[in-house]
C-alpha cells in the first residue's frame, strides 16, 4: 500500500470516529433538561472518552433553564463547560484533547478550550455567532465542522 492510499485510510477513518463520537455526543444531549436548546459535549483523548457534558444548571439549583418567557437563564452552564469543569476535577487532563460538541462553542467557551489545552474542536450545528470559532482558530485550534 502507498503512502497516499494509507493517508486516503487514516482520513477516512478518522472521519468515522468523528462521525460517531458526535453522535454519541447528540445522544449525551439528551440528558439536558433545557427545553430550548439541548447540546452535548464529549473529550477525548487517544481515543477514550475522558469527560462529558451537557448544558444545564449547576449542580444544587433546579433543573430550570428557562424562564416563564423561554429566555435561558444566565447561569446555566454550556455543555463544553460542563465537560471542562468534570475533567478538572478528576485525574484526567485535556491537554491535547479533541472536544465533540453538538453545535459550535460560544466566545466565553472559546476561552475555556483554550485555557484546557484542548487541540480540536469538532461540532455539527454553528451557533448564532461564530466568534467562539475566529477566537479557537486565532489561537490555533484545529475545527472541524462535520454533518451526521
Amino acid at each position: 500500500m502507498d503512502s497516499c492510499q494509507e493517508l486516503t485510510n487514516s482520513t477516512e477513518k478518522q472521519l468515522q470516529f468523528d462521525q460517531r463520537y458526535l453522535e454519541m455526543a447528540r445522544i449525551w444531549a439528551k440528558n439536558s433538561y433545557c427545553v430550548r436548546r439541548k447540546v452535548g459535549a464529549l473529550i477525548v483523548k487517544d481515543r477514550m472518552i475522558i469527560s462529558d457534558g451537557y448544558n444545564g444548571t449547576p449542580a444544587g439549583f433546579a433543573n430550570v433553564c428557562e424562564d416563564e418567557e423561554g429566555k435561558t437563564f444566565p447561569f446555566v452552564l454550556h455543555a463544553e463547560a460542563n465537560a471542562i469543569s468534570k475533567v478538572a476535577k478528576s485525574n484526567n487532563s485535556s491537554q491535547g484533547a479533541t472536544l465533540y460538541i453538538t453545535a459550535s462553542p460560544c466566545v466565553e467557551c472559546s476561552k475555556l478550550i483554550i485555557q484546557a489545552g484542548i487541540i480540536r474542536v469538532v461540532y455539527i450545528d454553528l451557533y448564532h455567532n461564530t466568534d467562539g470559532i475566529d477566537l479557537l482558530l486565532k489561537a490555533g485550534i484545529q475545527v472541524d465542522r462535520i454533518t451526521i
